[in-house]
């Protein structure tokens, strides 16, 4: 897939559109498009999920700012429904594709990238909605950053550095300075 610029297959006349979604899960990553049947972008495999997906707008701005999406999935086979309970989701990576296939050439971008949030679950019946919201990276940018320049807090990002260590010894300290 092609990370920047828009697919070339979008200038065809005669083009099939679609929307691929990959979710990193501990099992392992979860690949869907919104058509039938299996497609193969750049040796990964997508599953086919019909009408049974959908994705809210992606939006962009011309400020740096955060934005998410919804990604709903309905008529999940309620078996399907332990894995999503039990699966570690949040902080995971999720990605969207946007692309088209002409003339049996596949070609896709990355629409949007960034980390699941919140999973929803609704039953009825034999099947299941599964809705995910997703969080933008920039929303990173929004969470304040509290560090401390301790001997405590420098233990958390290596717990064998001691740099740190004598800091509260000198605050009191005097120093005699020679020319």
């Amino acid at each position: 897939m092609s990370r920047s610029g828009v697919p070339s297959g979008f200038s065809d006349a005669s083009l099939t559109a679609f929307v691929a979604v990959e979710l990193a899960f501990d099992s392992g990553t979860t690949r869907l498009w919104n058509g039938y049947g299996d497609l193969t972008v750049d040796s990964n495999t997508y599953t086919g999920s019909g009408d049974l997906m959908s994705i809210s707008a992606i939006e962009e701005s011309g400020e740096i700012s955060a934005k998410g999406l919804n990604l709903v999935l309905s008529g999940i086979p309620s078996s399907l429904l332990s894995l999503a309970l039990t699966e570690n989701y949040q902080n995971r990576n999720c990605k969207v594709y946007v692309g088209t296939i002409s003339s049996g050439t596949v070609a896709a971008y990355e629409a949007f990238s960034g980390r699941m949030d919140v999973m929803t679950l609704q039953e009825s019946g034999d099947t299941c909605t599964i809705a995910l919201t997703a969080e933008s990276r920039l929303i990173d940018l929004e969470r304040p950053r509290v560090r401390r320049y301790t001997a405590e807090d420098q233990k958390l990002i290596d717990s064998d550095d001691s740099g740190l260590d004598f800091i509260n010894s000198l605050q009191e300290a005097t120093f005699e300075w020679r020319a």
